[in-house]
């Protein structure tokens, strides 16, 4: 059980697999943005459960493959880097887009606690530099928040 990187269903771009069991794969599109697993097949699974706390457009943006698993847009927070999120109003209306992350100064830390614990966060989004891509560009908006360095 290794991972790997395949054609993606969704458009024929790039998808990394990641094993879950001996039987199962989760499948990340980095062509599209969107992932899915084995299990999330639609008429075996409970979407309306893990739709719960959905974002309504992640919800109009799924999109469903030849062997039925049903894919969502991701998104990406790497907190020294910053956050790729869909953004937009409708399925007819989104883009990607890209927040960096800054860090905290020393008059901002103690507003900054990570819940549950007594620490607190080193960075935070600065959306002041917000920037959105098209539809196709998720690997810019990856590239803009620093992903591949």
């Amino acid at each position: 059980m290794k991972d790997k990187v395949i054609e993606s269903p969704l458009n024929g771009g790039l998808c990394y697999v990641t094993p879950i069991n001996e039987t199962k794969n989760g499948y990340f599109c980095f062509s599209t943005g969107y992932k899915t697993n084995d299990l999330m097949v639609e008429g075996e699974f409970d979407f309306e459960k893990y739709e719960e706390t959905l974002p309504e457009l992640y919800k109009d943006l799924k999109r469903i493959d030849d062997n039925k698993r049903v894919w969502y847009p991701v998104t990406m927070n790497i907190q020294d880097k910053g956050t790729v999120f869909v953004n937009g109003t409708s399925k007819n209306n989104w883009r990607w887009a890209g927040v960096l992350a800054v860090e905290v100064n020393e008059e901002e830390k103690g507003k900054f606690k990570i819940p549950g614990t007594e620490d607190f966060y080193t960075y935070k989004t600065d959306i002041k530099t917000l920037k959105n891509f098209p539809q196709e560009d998720f690997i810019e908006a990856l590239d803009y928040i620093g992903f591949f360095k």
